[in-house]
């Protein structure tokens, strides 16, 4: 159900972001999200705000945070971790600060353990990415980059 109270249709034409080749993931954890949300014809939109969550004694914005994914039919951000639980601390605070400064805006975040259940859903394994590679993990079934 949308913020409206409509449950959204599927969508005739999903696509409401370029190709994804063209796409500057930040992770390629974020991607297979992409991918997933491909498949089920959700329309979704890659980073398309970003919101100040603090400012300055002059009301300069001095923190801002942009949230992944935006689903157009369900008018709501989704936030994608994949870092180590004990590493999402401040990207928590950030949502926080997000909700206490929007209260109307609609976020739902994906930490590492729901995107790896998402991935077993779908049966997509997945692959520790080293820390210098951005940490986290990816779905480890590709082929030409592509998931299968």
């Amino acid at each position: 159900m949308n913020a409206s109270g409509e449950t959204p249709k599927p969508a005739e034409s999903a696509q409401t972001h370029p190709p994804l080749d063209e796409i500057p993931f930040a992770h390629a954890s974020e991607r297979a999200a992409a991918e997933i949300l491909d498949f089920y014809r959700i329309r979704w939109q890659y980073e398309p705000r970003t919101f100040p969550i603090e400012w300055d004694g002059h009301g300069t914005p001095i923190a801002s945070f942009t949230p992944d994914f935006y689903l157009v039919d369900f008018d709501m951000y989704i936030e994608l971790t994949t870092m180590n639980q004990k590493l999402v601390t401040k990207k928590n605070r950030k949502v926080r600060r997000l909700k206490e400064s929007y209260p109307d805006v609609n976020i739902r975040v994906f930490y590492q353990k729901d995107f790896r259940r998402l991935l077993a859903r779908f049966g997509i394994s997945s692959a520790s990415v080293t820390h210098a590679n951005g940490g986290g993990f990816v779905a480890s079934e590709r082929e030409n980059g592509v998931l299968q």
